[in-house]
């Protein structure tokens, strides 16, 4: 008794605090709705951050990663819900369907438009950072993954466990796993083991009910769909069940740079040709970008080559000699590691960080702004083209770059229906383009420019549609409203995500979410009945 005067107190002050800042009565009556479904052993009310919480702003805050949207003319949202327990994701689904209210979504805050916790309409922020427990079963090669663990907690786990065992998914160890793997999760294993959703085998999902469901109570349907769809526009993902992979005990590492007048056009030029053909167990991406000259004043460019190999150094030389001559591969630009520490080089930490950085949580926030894009290629870009995209780079001294991603490998055996995500065989790479800078006043130039560059590149990449990659969200590519979801708008962007596997995923929306309580700015429509 005493527990429930004390959590009804609390309750009181906080909607009597709200009651200041809000004037808004279905917003009152949704904080009392949560305190209504939530038993006394699982209390909510300290995972409530309103506008009149000390706190708000530095929750708010912890999990945005991109400048963008920590400006003051960003929406915030009514109430943030740090849910610490599966009965407050079920309370905060009820209680805003029931009053009217729209949520938003956030495991690691990562999405590159900030769809997971800003909005033009008023909404409640539902939060996942506190469910992020891992349970790592060596034995059967599995584990269970909660949506609010991050990539970096998840290879630690997997780690500390055992030197055989990896998982493939995202270098950037802070990202979410949740919202990650629910749209595709690409790594530097896709080409021996795929994407991260071709090695999930059950997951739980809270439906707009309330009602957590797993693999064999959702059905076939909804788990094809969570698979690279994106979770949000289907329900809330609680959990993974993942597959974990074998790796060797020592991996090797690679970092080689060359410029232009290094021949870096060639051996991009061989590159395209012979990444997506390379032995399974080696990954190498290309990332040309803008770089001081020899001379004063100039820019020329560098083209990185960035490779992971499950294997030891001697059988690599081997490999990349033999297949990609042009490289000219040395012994000083490669770096035998375990696979645990090559994540940290991936990450770009110094050398003889340690492993432990992977724990890390934000304790600041993000000082940079940043915008992204992406393409898909499947016909050689010719050496003709490839002078014209450097010339196109050199245009402006900014901190722009590419990510050349090559697929080939375990993506070519894996039809483009088996999951949501199409983007499968017949593709030489993928690009990601991102620019960044610390300067709020530089906003509209640094994204028109990335536009000019996409532009520019229009003629190498695939059409219609042409395509694009979930995990890099992209609001130019089209949208809808915050608070609706046109069909026709959501074609738009729909079949440069998923192709013609856009139809289903609407059906699937219809026969889980009819009334489209979950949805954002790209999020999947209800099958128009």
């Amino acid at each position: 008794m005493a527990s429930i005067l004390v959590a009804f107190t609390i309750l009181s002050v906080l909607l009597s605090s709200v009651s200041l800042a809000t004037s808004d009565p279905a917003f009152d009556n949704f904080l009392q709705c949560l305190h209504n479904h939530i038993n006394p052993s699982d209390p909510i009310s300290e995972a409530i951050f309103t506008p009149a919480s000390s706190s708000f702003e530095s929750v708010l805050q912890a999990y945005i990663k991109n400048g963008r949207f920590l400006t003051p003319t960003t929406p915030k949202p009514l109430a943030i819900i740090a849910a610490g327990h599966e009965s407050h994701v079920q309370a905060t689904i009820i209680c805003a369907k029931f009053h009217g209210l729209q949520i938003r979504i956030r495991s690691g805050g990562h999405d590159c438009e900030g769809l997971s916790y800003r909005s033009n309409t008023p909404v409640v922020l539902l939060d996942m950072f506190n469910l992020r427990s891992i349970d790592i079963d060596i034995q059967n090669e599995t584990a269970w993954v909660q949506a609010g663990a991050t990539l970096g907690e998840l290879y630690y786990s997997i780690a500390n466990k055992s030197k055989v065992h990896a998982f493939p998914a995202g270098v950037c160890p802070t990202i979410g796993v949740g919202g990650h793997v629910s749209q595709g999760g690409y790594g530097n294993m896709l080409r021996k083991y795929g994407l991260s959703i071709d090695n999930v085998i059950d997951a739980q999902i809270m439906n707009a009910n309330g009602t957590i469901l797993n693999r064999e109570t959702m059905g076939e349907d909804l788990f094809w769909a969570i698979r690279g769809g994106g979770g949000a526009s289907f329900g809330v993902i609680l959990s993974w069940k993942i597959k974990l992979v074998s790796v060797p005990e020592i991996v090797t590492v690679i970092h080689v740079e060359r410029l232009l007048e290094q021949g870096a056009t060639d051996i991009v030029y061989q590159w395209q040709q012979v990444a997506h053909n390379l032995d399974n167990d080696l990954f190498i991406r290309a990332m040309p970008q803008v770089v001081n000259g020899s001379r004063p004043n100039e820019k020329t460019v560098k083209v990185s080559f960035i490779g992971f190999f499950l294997g030891q150094m001697d059988r690599l030389l081997q490999l990349v000699n033999e297949s990609f001559p042009l490289l000219g591969l040395k012994q000083n630009e490669c770096k035998e590691l375990s696979w645990i520490e090559s994540t940290i080089f991936w990450a770009d930490f110094p050398n003889g960080t340690s492993i432990d950085v992977l724990l890390n949580r934000p304790s600041k926030p993000v000082t940079t702004f940043y915008k992204t894009k992406s393409d898909y290629v499947k016909n050689v870009i010719p050496k003709e083209g490839l002078e014209s995209i450097w010339k196109m780079l050199l245009l402006r001294d900014w901190n722009m770059r590419m990510e050349w991603n090559p697929y080939g490998g375990k993506m070519n055996e894996i039809s483009e229906t088996e999951t949501a995500f199409p983007h499968r065989s017949g593709y030489l790479f993928k690009i990601q383009y991102s620019t960044s800078w610390a300067d709020e006043a530089n906003i509209d130039n640094q994204i028109n420019w990335l536009r000019d560059v996409y532009a520019g590149m229009e003629t190498y990449v695939t059409k219609n549609p042409r395509e694009v990659f979930m995990n890099y969200r992209d609001l130019d590519i089209g949208s809808n409203p915050s608070n609706q979801t046109d069909f026709k708008n959501a074609e738009v962007y729909g079949h440069k995500f998923f192709k013609n596997n856009f139809q289903r995923l609407t059906k699937v929306k219809a026969a889980i979410d009819p009334d489209n309580f979950f949805k954002h700015e790209q999020s999947i429509p209800p099958y128009p009945v």
